[in-house]
């Protein structure tokens, strides 16, 4: 499973999730590649690809984002939020480890109705 974490116009939040995932103890062993795209910010980070290759990557991956998420605190929660699979985009920035975990499942499986239906947001 390849997800990408796009940078919400924050690319330094993109650094520095890089950075946390790598130093995760569970989430350092994910495949986590940067992504950058031609144009006038040519060099910039615009997007994180993971690949998340068993459900031990995605409780991985749902862990170590909700610590770096959770050590950044509220008041600097803005980039890094927006999760795509395919042709699915979500916002991740509010889900519990838990949730993010069963959403990132639900979208494997294919099921993207109830992945980005109601029961992915808990407000």
């Amino acid at each position: 499973m390849r997800v990408r974490v796009e940078s919400d116009d924050d690319k330094q939040a993109l650094t520095e999730l890089q950075d946390w995932l790598a130093r995760h103890p569970k989430a350092r062993r994910l495949s986590v590649t940067p992504v950058s795209t031609p144009g006038p910010t040519m060099g910039a980070m615009d997007a994180l690809e993971i690949i998340l290759g068993s459900a031990g990557d995605i409780a991985n991956f749902a862990v170590g984002y909700a610590g770096w998420r959770l050590a950044r605190g509220r008041a600097e929660n803005r980039g890094a939020r927006t999760l795509t699979f395919g042709g699915t985009t979500v916002d991740i920035g509010h889900l519990e480890p838990e949730q993010l975990a069963d959403l990132l499942r639900r979208l494997e499986a294919g099921d993207t109705a109830t992945a980005t239906g109601d029961d992915a947001d808990p407000s």
